[in-house]
């Protein structure tokens, strides 16, 4: 399915899809800087998927429900944990469900990661995943999410550049939205202002392009 090969030690972990979509820089400082640091928002998350991943396998309604399912997927180079697959017991659907702490985003950012671990559910149980929800904390509602094409395309074209992230070692400069710097907790470790005002580069490339 992907057209290059990559040590199989730098498997993208889903969590690097949504940092990736949110921000490459962000990315890269966390998994391949190894940088991190809290917030009110991080550590609300933290605490909300530990209560999620805590639960036991149960059955209700004819639905079994499986917590904190561990996924590695060989062909697509990526390895994690799903919140939550529910699985209908007379049709064999299974379904990833996904737990955010935030509300519903218009840009695709937790959807591609979402879609990621449906992937990772097809080639695992050799299946299809039709659709996936994502259930926002803050706003207590579930949103379905169609695994369509479109979105197929998008989350492997993600994953791609992810491989390529964590391969070269490279950290992107920051993007130009200072509003979603100021919602980031690495906003301090990243000094995304400072890099904005770095000319350094415009400079050496002047120079070698004269």
């Amino acid at each position: 399915m992907m057209d290059f090969k990559l040590d199989d030690s730098r498997q993208v972990p889903l969590s690097a899809l949504q940092h990736y979509a949110y921000c490459p820089r962000q990315c890269a400082l966390i998994h391949n800087e190894q940088v991190w640091a809290e917030n009110y928002h991080t550590a609300e998350g933290q605490i909300l998927h530990q209560r999620v991943d805590s639960g036991v396998p149960e059955t209700r309604k004819g639905i079994r429900y499986e917590r904190g399912v561990s996924v590695s997927a060989e062909q697509l180079w990526l390895t994690g944990k799903l919140d939550l697959v529910e699985i209908d017991l007379v049709t064999g659907e299974q379904k990833p469900v996904e737990y955010k702490r935030g509300k519903p985003k218009v840009e695709d950012w937790d959807r591609i990661q979402l879609c990621a671990q449906a992937l990772c559910l097809e080639e695992m149980r050799n299946i299809q995943v039709l659709e996936g929800a994502i259930w926002y904390w803050e706003v207590r509602r579930r949103e379905i999410v169609s695994i369509d094409e479109s979105l197929r395309d998008v989350t492997l074209a993600a994953i791609k550049s992810v491989q390529i992230l964590l391969s070269t070692g490279v950290t992107p400069l920051p993007i130009d939205d200072k509003k979603r710097c100021k919602g980031c907790s690495l906003i301090d470790l990243c000094e995304p202002d400072k890099f904005r005002r770095d000319k350094s580069s415009s400079y050496v490339n002047g120079i070698f392009s004269e």
